[in-house]
């Protein structure tokens, strides 16, 4: 594919240019106009609110990308955050051994680049889990929207600190759960971000592999094949391949909470 491209930014009448990150393999471009409706993004915020409208305004344009192809590289520049307007992606992270570490599991309605609003760097590789549709929005026009609208600046605040609520989060997961809490939390997790962005909260399809999940949450695969038998069996949970149904919330959640 071509190493970058560029697409239209609207800005009033006016048309400025953005590099869309060379890594991209999208199979389709759509112009600035997004017609129908944003999913639940993760501002605290509703698309009808003054800070989701200017959320719109920022799109430039929407990508769609195929089943395991990349959107963003690390080690790019950042010039735009993304927001998942349909499917999944993960992001990977690779040490200097050459080691991949898989650091996030994103669904639709989030908003991706955030963690490398600091350095303007990215620090992992976001990967399409399905084919995926993303509305591209240029940081310079989120710094401008910023500038000029304080409600929204509340808001791209708050996503921050909701984003470094959850870094810490997983630190504390992998530093003090045994393997068994961390499955449940990370179900648990999954089920208030999908009601919270308006889909079902007790059933939905994991886009991960068994492998995925487990170098999300530091488990071997065959870990975390055994402990989804086991929380099967166990009746708290329904399993068919990569379908998940949350039969017992209250159960999965003492488990999570439990201490030895």
């Amino acid at each position: 594919m071509a190493a970058t491209t560029a697409m239209q930014k609207v800005t009033g009448t006016s048309l400025a240019r953005v590099a869309v990150p060379r890594a991209l393999r999208a199979v389709a471009h759509t112009p600035a106009g997004i017609g129908g409706k944003w999913p639940a993004l993760s501002l605290p915020s509703t698309p009808e609110s003054a800070a989701g409208q200017r959320l719109n305004d920022a799109v430039a344009r929407r990508v769609r990308v195929t089943k395991g192809h990349v959107l963003v590289q690390r080690g790019e520049h950042l010039d735009a955050l993304y927001a998942i307007r349909s499917g999944s992606c993960k992001s990977v992270s690779t040490t200097s051994g050459g080691h991949e570490q898989v650091m996030e599991y994103h669904i639709a309605g989030e908003v991706l680049g955030l963690e490398a609003m600091v350095t303007r760097t990215h620090d992992s590789t976001i990967t399409a889990l399905e084919d995926s549709e993303f509305c591209v929005m240029p940081f310079d026009r989120i710094e401008i929207l910023a500038q000029q609208d304080h409600d929204f600046q509340g808001s791209l605040n708050a996503l921050l600190s909701r984003e470094i609520g959850r870094v810490r989060k997983a630190m504390l997961m992998l530093g003090t759960m045994r393997a068994e809490q961390r499955l449940a939390s990370f179900l648990l997790d999954l089920s208030d971000r999908y009601q919270a962005r308006g889909y079902s909260s007790h059933e939905f399809v994991l886009r991960m592999t068994r492998r995925e999940i487990g170098s999300l949450l530091g488990l071997k695969c065959e870990t975390v094949c055994r402990l989804f038998s086991q929380l099967h069996r166990d009746g708290l949970i329904g399993v068919q391949g990569r379908e998940i149904r949350l039969i017992d919330t209250l159960a999965l959640q003492q488990l999570a909470d439990s201490i030895v």
